[in-house]
């Protein structure tokens, strides 16, 4: 058994106070029944296993790892027979990965919520705050930890986020309990039309929903409605890139992690999403034999792609621009999924790596990423030093350690060892600045790391082979 260095105490007790522990199942009973599956199990919420065709609920107050060897993980123990002076050290790279792993687990499981109509919810946080079930939220723990979700779980959200697509094609925001879909932020008050990314994050959920399950029929179910929805992202058509109407209103809001941000005119991190979810879309139709429309999908996230390059790229700061008209601020979120995407040149990825090396104390905070360079705010968005205008995420970390490590690894992987420290003390929250924290056991902030980072430990195994 291996153990890992953690004091999560404070994270305990805040998860207690939270959840309902049931009476301890004995851990022969656990080993005995993981012959077939490697699944978590998590402090006070029941977690379900498929075990000869029934669900079986097996609570446990710590939160252990199952693999079919019955080989235990044990990450998220306080310094388990530890030395007490050694309670502080931090874990090395591999045991801050394996904790995150539970973590994200945990977490997205103790969200859950269930609708009016029965469909299980899981809104962006355990416990009060964001009182819906958040599309681009989901969709990120889609891309971490779908693991997590049951495959009942997985068709019941995706048909709900799919057949809640409007009329006119526009993908929701997010969907109230009651079952109202909203389409705009702010529960439908910010902006004239839909948000810029509800489309994209559709096809992300049906994507991701057909990766984990394999459904064919579920995957010939939603892929029409699918291309209704990217057929209804609103697109500049001399430069194929999303585009916001300027003015002095609001036409709608960007990317929903930005909607507190007015950007106008062609939006970058909207565009990037366009690109993935047309890749996504195109391999979707490759699955079901249609190659003519797999080929269209494919062709214009290439042509969305080059724009990007061209528009967007500062070559006097080494990054992308948000926006072409307003809001044009160099965009540290926008340029390290640039390169995740492989949207960025080379050239431009070893840019935007190096001002990331080299602007890492103005940039992170505890392993965790602002929007803009340091000292930089955006030119239109609300008050300074919080939330979306100079706070720190870590939303985007996975992204950021993955372009980081083409010219750092030790910095990068310093910067997961640190974002992950401060889970333990604080807890994963939507942001922090200095000593304020928010909204702790946040779902994106400990889901949506891993992808980026499981990006990056691949990468660095193609590097090494002969």
């Amino acid at each position: 058994m291996k153990i890992c260095s953690n004091n999560d105490n404070n994270t305990n007790q805040k998860t207690q106070t939270n959840m309902k522990y049931l009476v301890s199942v004995p851990l022969i009973s656990i080993i005995l029944l993981a012959t077939s599956f490697t699944k978590y199990i998590t402090s006070g919420e029941k977690i379900s296993q498929k075990v000869d065709e029934k669900l079986t609920y097996y609570p446990n107050k710590q939160a252990f790892h199952l693999s079919s060897n019955y080989q235990f993980t044990r990450c998220s123990n306080a310094y388990h027979n530890q030395d007490p002076k050694e309670e502080n050290r931090k874990p090395d790279l591999e045991c801050a990965i394996d904790w995150l792993k539970d973590e994200a687990y945990r977490i997205i499981r103790a969200s859950k919520r269930l609708m009016k109509d029965s469909t299980a919810a899981f809104p962006p946080q355990v416990g009060l705050g964001y009182e819906a079930f958040w599309l681009r939220d989901y969709e990120y723990t889609l891309e971490g930890m779908a693991d997590a979700y049951t495959g009942k779980e997985l068709k019941d959200a995706c048909l709900l986020f799919v057949n809640n697509i409007r009329a006119d094609g526009a993908g929701v925001d997010m969907i109230q309990f009651d079952g109202t879909a909203i389409y705009k932020p702010g529960l439908g008050t910010l902006g004239e039309n839909p948000v810029a990314d509800g489309s994209q994050f559709t096809v992300g959920v049906g994507w991701h929903t057909y990766q984990q399950t394999g459904n064919h029929k579920l995957l010939e179910k939603i892929i029409d409605p699918l291309i209704k929805t990217m057929n209804a992202v609103p697109i500049n058509p001399k430069t194929y890139l999303v585009h916001i109407k300027p003015g002095t209103g609001i036409d709608r809001c960007p990317y929903g992690f930005t909607d507190t941000v007015e950007k106008q005119g062609d939006v970058l991190f909207s565009s990037l999403l366009y690109v993935q979810a047309s890749r996504q879309l195109s391999m979707m139709l490759e699955k079901l034999n249609r190659r003519e429309e797999a080929d269209h999908w494919s062709n214009l996230a290439d042509n969305v792609t080059k724009s990007i390059r061209e528009i967007f790229w500062d070559n006097q700061t080494g990054l992308f621009r948000a926006a072409t008209i307003q809001c044009k601020e160099p965009d540290i979120w926008g340029s390290a999924f640039a390169v995740y995407l492989k949207v960025a040149t080379e050239k431009q990825s070893y840019a935007i790596a190096n001002y990331f090396r080299m602007h890492y104390e103005e940039i992170v905070q505890h392993g965790q990423i602002r929007h803009l360079p340091g000292g930089m705010y955006w030119e239109k968005a609300r008050e300074k030093d919080q939330y979306q205008n100079g706070a720190y995420w870590a939303t985007p970390t996975g992204w950021f350690v993955y372009t980081l490590d083409l010219v750092d690894p030790d910095l990068a992987d310093k910067t997961i060892i640190d974002m992950v420290n401060h889970f333990r003390e604080y807890g994963a929250c939507e942001w922090i600045i200095g000593p304020t924290v928010r909204l702790p056991d946040y779902l994106a902030s400990a889901a949506l790391p891993l992808a980026g980072i499981e990006k990056m430990q691949e990468h660095r195994k193609k590097m090494v082979l002969p």
